[in-house]
């Protein structure tokens, strides 16, 4: 029910992907400050996410699966333009890091993120850790379909 997330620039010069990853496609239904509502297609299974206002590095979530045929109607009623990116995991230690490498209007941004249990556990950096962008609004997936990175 909760997420307790820290997201982070990647060094591109120091990252290498591990597997083939898994292509993403998302929008969102509302990009309201006190709630998003999100669709994504991530491979061949879709999801229909609801997050709440962050606190620091913990908000609500709540994700269902959906049908990918439903994901992909609710793709054309999105607010602004999807986010598109290929998603790769990495197992360190007790944490698994979410490696996102954006296409399109986002292509050239790199973020990691991982999901902690408390909001003071102790995670290590990977050498590819550029820098922490966990309370930078600009990061957010909801951000970038709006204001993509390439136009910063």
């Amino acid at each position: 029910m909760y997420e307790i997330e820290r997201k982070f620039l990647v060094n591109k010069e120091k990252w290498n992907p591990v597997g083939a990853g898994t292509t993403m496609i998302q929008g969102y239904l509302s990009t309201d400050a006190e709630r998003t509502i999100r669709v994504r297609v991530a491979g061949e299974n879709a999801f229909l996410t609801i997050k709440g206002k962050p606190v620091g590095i913990k908000r609500i979530e709540m994700e269902y699966e959906i049908p990918v045929t439903d994901a992909v109607v609710l793709l054309e009623l999105c607010e602004n333009t999807p986010v598109k990116k290929t998603r790769y995991l990495e197992k360190r230690g007790e944490v698994v890091w979410e490696i996102d490498v954006f296409k399109a209007e986002n292509s050239g941004l790199l973020l990691a993120e991982v999901e902690l249990k408390s909001e003071d556990q102790e995670v290590e950096l990977p050498v590819w850790i550029e820098k922490e962008v966990s309370n930078d609004p600009r990061y957010f997936n909801s951000y970038l379909t709006q204001f993509p990175f390439n136009t910063w």
